[in-house]
């Protein structure tokens, strides 16, 4: 394996659940920031080998990038069931949900029920 690609695993099974990352943030976070096409394929690849939660990896404007499908249609029930909220125009407000790898929360403001 490659090492980015193991990288890109390392850094995709790091996303905690109902939280999200694009595709330019896990390439960024694995070494190369001009990768995000790479972590497609390696999404496509490898997800379930390694058992990824694929799901929580979004486009930079915070939409599901699968085309209009199954596949769509999973990811977003996936992201819901844990809690991810889609806006009217289908997005996810990634101020609120996006996770930024080495912080304790999600960028943004902490997250109700997070604080004590």
């Amino acid at each position: 394996m490659q090492p980015f690609t193991a990288r890109v695993i390392e850094v995709i099974r790091s996303i905690p659940e109902g939280c999200v990352m694009t595709y330019g943030q896990v390439a960024a976070s694995a070494g190369s920031p001009r990768g995000a096409r790479q972590v497609v394929r390696i999404l496509h690849s490898l997800s379930e080998k390694h058992g990824l939660p694929w799901h929580r990896v979004v486009n930079a404007k915070g939409e599901i990038a699968i085309q209009e499908g199954e596949g769509r249609y999973m990811q977003r029930l996936y992201l819901e069931n844990e809690g991810i909220e889609f806006g009217l125009n289908g997005l996810i407000d990634l101020d609120e949900y996006r996770y930024v790898p080495g912080s304790d929360s999600v960028e943004g403001e902490e997250r109700a029920g997070d604080s004590g």
